[in-house]
């Protein structure tokens, strides 16, 4: 266990993170507050952040958008949420091959041949209008993945995420020149203010209950959890011994069935040259039976003259 930034607060191993209230949750969190996220030394590398000594993975914050700039593989969106000072959003671009097979698509997908409607008249399959978005719109905008998620590569559509819209974003942690970053994972639009006024209250009442008040294990949790740790490491390992004679296993059968096959073709093989001999002697004996006939015919009619 660690104590770094505040004498009286521990950091417990990792081990211990599942007990943890925030680690695996969505923590719905100010602007100001995830600017107050460390890491200690010791975590470098990782994208775990502290509050406290709370581990904290992902977060959730709302605000409005005031700024939308658009940079190299990346965008990023900055939102302010009254909290005493802004948080970027970084939004990845999708991988260059994913966008060129997806504008491949579309286009085959306008070489398509025309189709006739119900009243007998032909229309092609992307270009009919149905209600207020026409299918063009629909494909154009599903087909071209320009952003992702951080994490699972998921497309995001974040047209709508302009400058002045009120949102409420999801997604990891990441530090950039010692400035907090959301890698956005999902997002949505919020449409009052009241809804705005309930995620504030439930994020102070978050605060105030749990991330305000330091985490603190007793010695018979940290031993459960290290038991648990334990337990789950001879499970892995088990399950890998297991992997690893069932690869053997598989191995060792293929090399069986390969001598196998390897023996039956150099039977087949023998059995095929001797009928082979056996064809051509059995040849060779019929052309000297023929010859022999041929003479005994020319004998026979000699003789009758």
């Amino acid at each position: 266990m660690e104590t770094t930034y505040n004498a009286d607060l521990v950091f417990y191993p990792a081990f211990c993170f599942k007990v943890s209230p925030t680690h695996f949750a969505w923590v719905k969190m100010a602007a100001a507050d995830v600017q107050r996220l460390r890491r200690p030394r010791s975590y470098n590398g990782q994208s775990i952040f502290f509050y406290k000594n709370h581990p904290i993975r992902f977060v959730c914050v709302v605000g409005v958008i005031i700024a939308r700039t658009d940079v190299t593989r990346r965008t990023i969106l900055t939102l302010d949420d009254s909290s005493g000072t802004t948080l970027e959003i970084c939004v990845l671009h999708a991988d260059p091959k994913t966008r060129d097979n997806a504008h491949a698509q579309m286009e085959t997908m306008h070489d398509l041949p025309s189709i006739p409607n119900i009243n007998g008249s032909y229309q092609s399959p992307i270009t009919s209008g149905s209600g207020p978005r026409s299918l063009t719109q629909v494909q154009t905008h599903t087909m071209r993945p320009e952003h992702v998620s951080a994490t699972d590569g998921t497309i995001l559509d974040i047209s709508s995420l302009q400058p002045g819209m009120r949102v409420k974003v999801k997604g990891t942690l990441s530090q950039f020149r010692s400035t907090m970053q959301l890698n956005l994972e999902r997002f949505t639009l919020v449409r009052d203010t009241n809804a705005e006024m309930q995620f504030v209250d439930q994020r102070l009442r978050f605060l105030v209950e749990v991330l305000a008040v330091p985490w603190t294990l007793s010695p018979e949790e940290i031993a459960q959890c290290r038991a648990d740790a334990e337990r789950g490491e001879v499970k892995v390992l088990k399950q890998r011994e297991r992997a690893e004679r069932r690869v053997k296993r598989q191995a060792e059968r293929e090399a069986r069935d390969y001598y196998h096959i390897q023996k039956r073709y150099e039977r087949e093989e023998r059995k095929r040259a001797k009928e082979a001999l056996l064809s051509r002697e059995d040849g060779v004996k019929l052309m000297r039976d023929i010859q022999w006939r041929k003479a005994l015919a020319s004998n026979d009619a000699g003789h009758s003259r």
